[in-house]
């Protein structure tokens, strides 16, 4: 057998983890991700903490009897490891249990960040390792994501893997949104228990304090990103937040992977939210059943031709919500177009949102708060999708729009730009067009991108319906990147064995 038809053992450690506790996307994919991975015959397990969150949502946890002493800085810390499993199915979940760190109302903090997550995730990092020595099989690849987890390749590294990890264990490290990176005061060194000298420029120290992805990207055998054109964009000025030179420093180790939908939970078929289920053959009839729907729930007129945009999302300006703010002002007195509007987020927003439902209650109706439900339909039942984010790593609800049917109107940026293919004259020529997008960052590139896609949607609709079924009919399930994973997960491997010697 070589090493490509090897089947992995694959740990995927992650701060979050859905259904277990969430505050982004980084919970779905250490969901999906393992799913899918197991699905093509690999043995993947996730690790997590043991949050309060997890012991009050009524999940079955079963004691495993391992038992936890952790060196953290000059003391030992106790603790224990729990087990479950992602439901519905057989990929084991590891919880690392230790109530003073992890059972607490927030997960990274309550108001603000927790003085000490620093300390929370130096534990956790280090019962990360301890688990693969108390387990009964080898791990081949261990896969990192984000800082919370950016601690394990040092300690793999720099302690001569003398935890119980192979010389063969490869160390993927996925980022997910370089924004957050772990920034604490140089201080905090002591309690990762490596060696001073290891606090440096080139290493573990960014602009005198300890930066823990710094730390992961530095020392990890691979980096990954979840979007190829946002693995470019980090190695910018404008995009890198300060890692840019790290990151091209390791550019040849550094791959771009759009993340997964779940069309177990994201499929227009099947999905129970619907009032009307539809595909790429009946959606002219059944998707405005959900249209209908969506206007009555949200209070707006029962008008079938109008053109209606969805916005789901945080209202932050990441999101391009100074954009929107304006547009709306712009078109809302005189554009015959419904808006719908799901989402929370910065006070000033949402207060600009409230303010325009007043004054035009039969054109814009919002939900100032977050819905699982109401998402479902808005995706269903909406006919355009609206996201211009200032930067978008990956982003999922332009790919939930393509499989509902709704077209998404996008500034190309990160994933965004990977997924949707604009209508230019020439992509509605020969077919490949799946949306609308836009470069500059500015009302007047987005406004020519909505008139774009508004005036194809009333006036060529021979255009617009090979636009919608071009997005429904595209592949963009987990199986297909959990595919190029397996793929960098090899090739790390490959150089490790290639490299055995020295180790």
């Amino acid at each position: 057998m070589t090493t490509q038809e090897k089947k992995l053992n694959i740990l995927f450690a992650a701060s979050e983890v859905v259904p277990f506790a969430k505050t982004g996307g980084l919970a779905d994919v250490g969901n999906a991700l393992p799913k899918a991975l197991n699905h093509l015959g690999h043995n993947a397990i996730v690790v997590m903490p043991a949050y309060k969150c997890v012991f009050n949502g009524g999940f079955e946890l079963e004691e495993t009897g391992i038992e936890l002493e952790i060196p953290v800085g000059s003391k030992l810390v106790f603790g224990k490891i729990l087990k479950s499993c992602l439901p519905g199915t057989d990929v084991p979940v590891y919880f690392v249990a230790q109530n003073d760190y992890f059972m607490r109302d927030g997960i990274y903090g309550n108001g603000r960040d927790y003085d000490d997550n620093c300390e929370r995730f130096v534990f956790y990092a280090r019962a990360v390792l301890e688990l693969i020595r108390r387990l009964d099989h080898t791990i081949d690849v261990i896969h990192c994501n984000d800082w919370q987890t950016g601690l394990i390749p040092a300690i793999v590294k720099l302690e001569n893997r003398p935890i119980g990890v192979d010389c063969e264990t490869a160390v993927l490290m996925t980022i997910h949104n370089l924004a957050y990176q772990g920034v604490f005061w140089h201080w905090d060194m002591l309690l990762t228990g490596l060696d001073w000298r290891f606090f440096n420029w080139r290493e573990m120290e960014f602009y005198g304090k300890l930066n823990l992805l710094k730390t992961g990207m530095t020392y990890a055998d691979a980096l990954s990103t979840v979007s190829p054109t946002y693995a470019e964009e980090i190695q910018t000025q404008e995009h890198g937040c300060g890692l840019e030179e790290v990151l091209r420093h390791r550019k040849n180790e550094l791959k771009g992977i759009i993340n997964g939908v779940d069309y177990g939970v994201w499929n227009p078929e099947t999905d129970a939210n619907l009032i009307a289920s539809f595909n790429a053959t009946n959606w002219k009839t059944e998707k405005p059943k959900c249209k209908a729907e969506l206007q009555q729930i949200m209070n707006l007129p029962n008008e079938s031709d109008v053109p209606l945009v969805g916005i789901i999302g945080r209202l932050a300006e990441q999101k391009g919500w100074d954009l929107i703010i304006n547009m709306l002002n712009a078109w809302l007195p005189n554009a015959d177009v419904q808006w719908v509007i799901l989402g929370t987020g910065d006070a000033h927003f949402e207060k600009a949102i409230s303010d325009l439902v007043y004054k035009y209650p039969t054109k814009i109706s919002a939900q100032l708060t977050f819905s699982n439900e109401l998402a479902h339909k808005i995706e269903a039942g909406s006919d355009i999708f609206l996201m211009p984010s200032r930067y978008e790593p990956c982003g999922l609800n332009q790919l939930y729009s393509l499989k509902y049917g709704t077209v998404p109107v996008v500034r190309e940026t990160g994933g965004l730009k990977d997924t949707v293919t604009n209508a230019s004259e020439q992509a509605i020529v020969d077919g490949s067009s799946n949306g609308f997008s836009f470069g500059e960052y500015s009302n007047e590139a987005m406004n020519d991108a909505m008139h774009r896609a508004i005036l194809t949607y009333t006036d060529h609709k021979e255009v617009w319906n090979q636009i919608v079924e071009n997005g429904m009919r595209q592949d963009w399930s987990w199986d297909h990147s959990a595919t190029q994973y397996v793929e960098l997960y090899h090739a790390m491997i490959d150089r490790l064995v290639e490299n055995v010697a020295n180790c």
